[in-house]
């Protein structure tokens, strides 16, 4: 039969190419939803964190645009910016946030959009604006916060003194090996999500002046306060004790920083 007697054979094609189109945007639809499901349920942070978000003890806790803010009332001068590790909420470094706080300096822990501080690099600006009186910043964070505060530090260099890795590294596109920084790595001998070689390897993209310290028992959700973390080995250390550790070297750093 012949186009001649009213049937196109393009019509069979024309439809096929409109069914396909349907389900390859449905496909997608999905996938979408599916991340932002999985993106949109984080590791929430724990009672412990919760309590720690509480003002008292000389360090004023308040939640505004420029993130989650951990004042001492030692009128500070030296701050760290932390970002979150991947789906882990903000308020889970509380404790960190605090501990640090305790000892004379600002945090701000920056929360995410869809908790990926992939898609926030550069919210510690927020902070560096909000507060133009610190004489000297360092960013860091968890996990891909941490390098993520790599890649901020990496393009804000004048603004940027120290950097802070936990259970991190920067990423291979991020090379710091001639950047003007004091570098903190810290890692749990029990991390189950990031090697010690991955580490290890790591060290060729950042400054001489960077110094690594592995705490014994730790593992990689210890840094936060939001429990267990899939596919983290377990930590053999008293709950707080690693924070604590982490929370002592990294006041050391910022006090290198205020000299």
């Amino acid at each position: 039969m012949s186009d001649a007697e009213g049937i196109n054979p393009a019509r069979p094609r024309v439809r096929w190419l409109r069914w396909l189109l349907i389900a390859g945007g449905a496909v997608l639809v999905l996938a979408i939803a599916a991340f932002l499901v999985w993106a949109l349920t984080p590791y929430r942070a724990d009672e412990t964190a919760l309590e720690a978000m509480r003002s008292g003890g000389g360090v004023m806790v308040t939640e505004a645009r420029e993130g989650i803010v951990f004042m001492p009332d030692t009128d500070p001068t030296t701050a760290l910016v932390l970002y979150p590790g991947g789906r882990v909420e903000a308020k889970a470094y509380a404790p960190l946030a605090r501990l640090i706080a305790e000892e004379g300096y600002l945090v701000v822990i920056e929360p995410m959009p869809l908790n990926l501080a992939v898609f926030g690099i550069g919210r510690a600006q927020r902070a560096l604006d909000a507060f133009p009186g610190i004489d000297a910043w360092a960013v860091g964070g968890h996990s891909l916060g941490g390098s993520m505060a790599a890649e901020f530090a990496a393009r804000e260099l004048d603004g940027i003194s120290g950097l802070v890795f936990l259970a991190s590294y920067p990423a291979s596109s991020t090379d710091l090996s001639d950047a003007a920084l004091s570098v903190l790595s810290l890692r749990g001998t029990n991390d189950g999500l990031v090697t010690e070689q991955a580490v290890k390897d790591a060290q060729l993209l950042l400054p001489p002046r960077s110094e690594s310290i592995t705490i014994d028992g730790g593992n990689h959700a210890g840094f936060g306060s939001y429990g267990e973390q899939a596919g983290d080995g377990g930590s053999t250390l008293p709950a707080g004790v690693q924070a604590a550790i982490s929370a002592e070297a990294v006041a050391d750093l910022l006090s290198a920083l205020s000299e």
